[in-house]
């Protein structure tokens, strides 16, 4: 699969739902999947980059396969609530642009040494 923008994916996942899928979940049951997804980025996380060691079970892991998933259950949601993630993205980060266009260089907590 070549490149694709967040619309063309939305597209893609609409798609897939249907063709594969049969009907989206609902709304409360894809919020329960993508909490039990981004737990699953978490614990590969403690245990990849935290003080947690890994697990026999744990030992053929995905980071990548794992965040796509996060990021398919997402889109879900935004395709089933009608929300366009593309224009939405675009919005939010014009508001982050605005809100903290100083806010971060001023923090001292963030300065390099």
């Amino acid at each position: 699969m070549s490149e694709i923008t967040i619309a063309d994916y939305q597209k893609i996942v609409d798609d897939w739902i249907k063709d594969v899928g049969v009907r989206y979940y609902s709304e409360l049951t894809n919020m329960a999947e993508l909490m039990e997804e981004v737990g699953e980025v978490a614990r590969i996380i403690s245990r990849e980059y935290g003080d947690q060691s890994f697990k026999e079970s744990d030992k053929d892991y995905d980071l990548a396969d794992e965040l796509s998933d996060v990021f398919f259950v997402l889109v879900c949601l935004a395709n089933q609530t009608g929300i366009d993630l593309s224009e939405a993205i675009k919005r939010n980060m014009e508001k982050k642009y605005t809100r903290d266009k100083d806010r971060h260089k001023q923090n001292p907590k963030l300065k390099s040494d």
